[in-house]
């Protein structure tokens, strides 16, 4: 018997990645481990009775593990030693997704966490493949088309976030040309499902939405935005039906996968579709980005009346687009595809609505 291993379980894309994978028949009898942080270990158990009630097929099949990625063995008790031994698949989603992230702790968690991952798939007898989530922002501010292929084309970060997941996927594919099987996968901004619109956090293009919904009047207000700009998003659904099926194909080991929207919108468009579903008539102020910014960071309280982060204002003037030839190929045979933006962006607002319970800050 065989087992995988999951890091950054039980968070949006792990909790719905996981019943996939194992319902798999290529995967059929494998067993699941799931390193999971000590504080997060209740959530975890529910999450897993949750998943196992809506999929029994799979009930039984999946063993949490408390342990911390920035540890030897990921700080793994060694009473499960046997069953890490049957290890031969590793799905490194663990990382800090905030914008604002301290350099020190991003350095922690994104690359020495990566790592350590690299040693454990390394120490694995019968090793098959290292499944990787980087991210799409690994391109930086770099100016113009970034490739599946590129990686390192001196392009500066906006935030520590960037630079080390950059950092981070520069140690695996060089464990990659070290001849490690592994599968790097970058998604763009991820949002809330397509057809439910479910998310566990409201950030990105929520902060537009919350931005929009704070003015009174039907018309809103919003700093100029370059038209050319695109929006680099896509629904958690997407993501997780496409990294599935690449995960098993024979030709997807060795490769990088852009799970981008192959023909995004632009940021302008992306707030006029939401304006349109709100009610409201855009108007854009001819005010610079530049200097927006740093309104919003030096006066008390202005990020928090508009519900729009300073940080997130860099990703309105970003000058890369994602080539998505890999995913686009390997995905053609599989009815996988990612829907347009406008197709499911009142299904995001709608979910809004109907979770108010929900913040920013929630655990991805």
């Amino acid at each position: 018997m065989t087992a995988l291993l999951m890091t950054g379980f039980p968070g949006f894309l792990g909790s719905a990645l996981l019943p996939r994978l194992l319902a798999r028949p290529e995967r059929d009898g494998v067993r699941a481990v799931c390193v999971v942080q000590p504080q997060h270990l209740r959530t975890a158990r529910q999450r897993l009775a949750d998943i196992e009630e809506a999929h029994p097929d799979i009930a039984g099949r999946t063993e949490l593990v408390t342990g911390d990625i920035t540890r030897r063995g990921l700080g793994i008790d060694p009473v499960h030693r046997a069953l890490l031994e049957q290890v031969s698949e590793v799905w490194h989603l663990a990382a800090v997704y905030d914008l604002t992230v301290a350099k020190r702790v991003a350095q922690r968690v994104n690359v020495d966490g990566t790592a350590r991952v690299l040693e454990f798939c390394a120490e694995r007898p019968a090793f098959r493949r290292l499944q990787y989530i980087s991210t799409c922002y690994v391109s930086g501010r770099h100016r113009g088309v970034f490739t599946e292929e590129d990686l390192d084309r001196g392009q500066r970060f906006n935030n520590h976030y960037e630079s080390t997941k950059f950092a981070a996927e520069v140690l695996v594919r060089e464990a990659m040309e070290a001849g490690l099987p592994a599968t790097v996968y970058r998604p763009g901004i991820v949002v809330g499902d397509s057809r439910t619109g479910e998310t566990q956090k409201f950030d990105g293009p929520y902060f537009v939405a919350r931005f929009l919904r704070r003015q009174p009047l039907p018309v809103a207000v919003l700093p100029a935005i370059n038209a050319d700009i695109k929006a680099s998003l896509v629904p958690r659904d997407f993501v997780i039906a496409a990294m599935d099926e690449l995960s098993v194909l024979p030709r997807s080991e060795g490769r990088t996968y852009a799970l981008s929207d192959p023909s995004p919108p632009t940021n302008r468009q992306v707030a006029e579709i939401f304006a349109d579903h709100l009610g409201k008539r855009l108007v854009w102020l001819p005010v610079p980005l530049g200097p927006t910014r740093l309104i919003v960071r030096r006066v008390p309280g202005l990020e928090w009346l508009l519900g729009l982060p300073a940080e997130f204002l860099d990703y309105f003037d970003m000058p890369t687009t994602y080539d998505t030839t890999n995913t686009v190929a390997d995905l053609a045979d599989t009815g996988v595809s990612c829907p347009t933006f406008d197709s499911y962006a009142a299904t995001l607002l709608q979910f809004m609505d109907d979770h108010p319970e929900i913040d920013s800050a929630a655990m991805v």
